[in-house]
């Protein structure tokens, strides 16, 4: 039960309580309490005292006693000021909220009306393995996802895929030009082997090889062309990396409906 619900359930009992008591119907709202003094407050007790010319702790004290309380409400007390102060029962209410939880419609509310929104997160260059930093982006990219879908917002997931970059060009240029093997130990994973072992090595030989410098510009240069050899290299090369990506991103239960490849943006000629 989410606490929208609960709310209007503990609403609608003290609407109860005021028709059992002959009490005047009236505007009231119920919201968190403040620390201490309940998990949940509600003010009707001051509204009805203007009308039926008595104290707010007077009008609680009647309600509370008259006021039935649910398997989720603990205790109800009035307060001194007149709020009516609400403690929940969380064992049941953590019981209930966990079986209701793997209902599709948990925690759904009607906000975006189905508004097409997008929602763009991950965008890790296809040359190395997520780590951690990663891997926090991803974790809060989804879960905006997944609260605007249950706000009824009609959700796009978008992977932006940094496929033509200086990171990806540093790859190509340790397998094309450094020997490197475009299979990795038995006991790494490509995405891996890519971003520890061959971007790291190739990073390191700009030291003592300036001219690799020049040979990167010109594989940047190639992968801008769709029919060149190295512009077919870096794709098969950056799509093992990427499927390496997205198993990991799997692993953790996410998953997207869209993968904008900037290297196709680049050959498409929009610019």
């Amino acid at each position: 039960m989410s606490f929208i619900n609960l709310r209007k359930q503990i609403e609608d009992n003290i609407d109860n309580v005021l028709e059992k008591l002959k009490y005047p119907k009236v505007k009231f709202v119920v919201t968190p309490g403040r620390l201490g003094l309940g998990d949940i407050s509600c003010n009707v007790c001051f509204p009805l005292s203007k009308i039926l010319k008595k104290t707010p702790f007077e009008i609680a004290q009647n309600i509370v006693e008259h006021y039935k309380r649910t398997e989720l409400e603990k205790e109800i007390l009035p307060h001194e000021t007149g709020f009516l102060n609400i403690f929940i029962n969380f064992e049941k209410y953590s019981e209930l909220t966990i079986k209701n939880s793997i209902k599709n419609d948990f925690g759904f509310i009607d906000i975006g009306h189905g508004k097409k929104i997008d929602v763009e997160h991950t965008s890790v260059n296809p040359n190395k393995a997520l780590h951690i930093g990663h891997v926090r982006n991803i974790i809060i990219g989804d879960t905006l996802a997944r609260i605007l879908g249950k706000a009824n917002f009609d959700v796009k997931i978008l992977n932006y895929i940094d496929d033509s970059g200086l990171q990806v060009a540093d790859i190509i240029v340790g397998f094309k030009h450094l020997g490197f093997s475009e299979t990795p130990p038995s006991s790494q994973k490509f995405d891996h082997y890519c971003g520890d072992v061959v971007y790291v090595k190739t990073s390191e030989k700009y030291e003592t090889e300036p001219n690799l410098q020049e040979t990167r510009k010109k594989i940047l240069e190639d992968i801008e062309n769709p029919e060149s050899e190295i512009s077919k290299f870096a794709n098969s090369i950056t799509k093992k990396v990427l499927a390496c990506q997205l198993e990991t991103c799997w692993n953790l239960d996410v998953t997207y409906d869209c993968l904008n490849f900037e290297s196709e943006i680049i050959h498409s000629g929009l610019w």
